[in-house]
Order: structure tokens, then sequence, then C-alpha cells
């Protein structure tokens, strides 16, 4: 099928395309990247077919931005900020298809991860300044029969070209979210928590009104179960932890059944999470892993495992565990501290 660039029209259409391939790929890159159980809706799948997708039309966007470069009534201003858009594109795209094979995992002192993240938000910063420098708005005539048959051929071209790199190059065992297997835990921390070196003869666990020791910790039944943390950093790993479940622990707190909405379980960083009143018989705390007691880097003396929640909701260094009126839905998805 020929498509041409003559016209205004094609090349806004192939802008607008652009923009929703792009809000496609945010939307499904932040979900994939925040739920931790699977869908029905391989989130993962659908997030690579929108980046190939792109790729797919960027002949046709290059055509469109040389076109605007040569134009001397252009600003600069506004040429500069195309070019940073299509750097941004690129590097997103090209990291999260090089992190997807596994065989990459740092590019100097930053991981793949942290790069498609930080390329992505710039994007978004460019496509925002763009769209108000620039607005391309959508017409009537956009959604003709001629259009969707593009969108259509485009949108198989996506599909097969995803299919055949997963065939080729990605990872054997990526998860659904897109994480790559790693045999071990890997010591990670959210934003700027440092490894905290805690004194266990001077550690406490403060429960409501009742504190517990780590001796006490230990006492309580603990259960050993497998759950796999899948980090948010793209990596995850299926280990055996030991713990007891929230909902022995607040009983031999005693506190009471009703009255609270949410369990809080705040970090000696400083660092929370909310977990729902339902939850307490399915989220840990643990004190080890794979047979032996965690390490400072892994959370010690106890932290939280939630399975079937990413890693940001995994409470290292638990230092209390308190009732909370407050909803855990009220929360940011991501944490920002």
């Amino acid at each position: 099928m020929r498509v041409s660039l003559r016209g205004r029209q094609a090349g806004r259409r192939v802008d607008l395309a652009l923009g929703l391939l792009l809000a496609a790929g945010v939307l499904t890159g932040t979900a994939a990247n925040t739920i931790g159980v699977n869908w029905p809706l391989d989130l993962i799948q659908l997030h690579a077919a929108a980046a190939l997708a792109i790729l797919l039309l960027a002949p046709w966007k290059y055509v469109v931005i040389r076109r605007g470069l040569r134009r001397t009534r252009r600003r600069r201003a506004t040429k500069a900020l195309s070019l940073t858009l299509a750097a941004f594109v690129l590097i997103t795209i090209g990291s999260g298809l090089l992190h997807s094979t596994g065989r990459v995992e740092f590019v100097g002192p930053l991981t793949l991860m942290q790069i498609h993240v930080g390329a992505a938000i710039g994007a978004l910063l460019a496509v925002t300044a763009h769209f108000f420098g620039h607005a391309v708005r959508p017409r009537r005539t956009d959604a003709d029969r001629r259009a969707l048959l593009r969108l259509g051929v485009l949108g198989g071209a996506a599909a097969v070209a995803t299919a055949a790199w997963d065939t080729a190059a990605v990872a054997g065992g990526r998860r659904f979210t897109g994480s790559v297997p790693k045999a071990s835990l890997e010591v990670t921390s959210w934003f700027d928590d440092g490894v905290q070196r805690i004194d266990p003869a001077r550690w406490t666990l403060r429960v409501g009104s009742v504190t517990f020791d780590l001796e006490a910790i230990r006492a309580l039944p603990h259960e050993r179960f497998t759950a796999i943390l899948d980090c948010t950093s793209g990596w995850y790993s299926s280990q055996d932890w030991d713990g007891v479940r929230l909902s022995t622990l607040i009983a031999a707190a005693g506190l009471p059944k009703s009255g609270w909405r949410s369990l809080e379980v705040r970090s000696t960083t400083g660092y929370a999470r909310w977990f729902g009143a339902a939850t307490t018989d399915d989220v840990w705390l643990v004190t080890a892993v794979a047979g032996r007691p965690l390490s400072y880097g892994h959370g010690f003396p106890a932290r939280i495992v939630a399975p079937g929640r990413r890693g940001f909701w995994w409470v290292k260094w638990v230092t209390s565990i308190e009732p909370s009126a407050r909803p855990p839905w009220a929360q940011f998805v991501f944490p920002l501290s």
C-alpha cells in the first residue's frame, strides 16, 4: 500500500497515529510495571507492540521531520524540541527492547529500566511541550475508511513484529510484567533508601500499642512458603521465605478486628505502604529467605513479603505496623518517597 506525505493531512495523520501509540505505550507500560498479577490481557505484549508500531512508522515520521526542519519560518526552538522528542522516543524503545533480551542490564551506573523509564518521562514532557507549541488536533475526517484500513495494517504488522521479536531475541522465562529471571535476589531500594544496618539487640517492632523484639517475633508461628519478588527495576526471583502472617501478628498484639481500614507498614527509613484489612492473611512479615536470616540489603531483621504485588510493596527494615482509618486505595500507586 502506497502512502503519500505530500500534503499536510498525511503528515498530520502520522502525528496523530504516533500520539495514540505513545499513549498506548505509556498506559500499558505503567500498568505492567504496577500490577503484580497476570491479567488475561497481556499488557507487556501490547506495550511491545506499541513500541514496534512506532518504529514501523519511523520512515514516514522521518519525512515529516525533515520537511519541518527545512521550513525557514519554523523557530529553532520548535525544531530542537522535535529532535529532542525523537531522541527520547528512540532511547525509550531501544532500551526497552534491549532489556527484553535479558543480555544487558546496566549501561554505566544506570540500569536499562532506569534509562527506559527516564527517557519515557522525558518523551512525555517533550510531547506536552510540543502539543502546546504545535498542537495537532483530530478531525472527523481522520477516521475515514482508508485511515482505519491503514491502522489495521499497522496493527497487524506490529503483531507480527512482536511475535518475531519474542521468538528471536527475548530472554526465556520473561514474566508477564516484562521482568527477566534471576536465580538470587538483588539488593535494590526505592529511590534514596540506603541499606540499613540495624542492631538486632536494639531493634523493636511496634504493632498497635504492643512492642516486640526480634526474639518475640521469631517465637511467633512461622510458615515457609514460596513467593516471587518482581522488582520494578526489571527482574524477578522465586524464593522460599520464612515468616508470620500479618493476621497472626496483629492477633498476637491484641488488635481489634474492626475499627480500622488498613495497616500502615513503615520502614525505619520512613518509607510506608498501607495494606487493606482484608489482605492481612495474605501478607507476611518475614525474617528469613532461602533458609537463612535476611541480610541487611534484603531487609534484616524483618521485611514484608506480599505475593501478587510488585517489589515496592515489600517494605524492608519494618519498624512499625499500625492500624489506620485510611483506605488502602488512598495512596499513590507508586510511592513518592
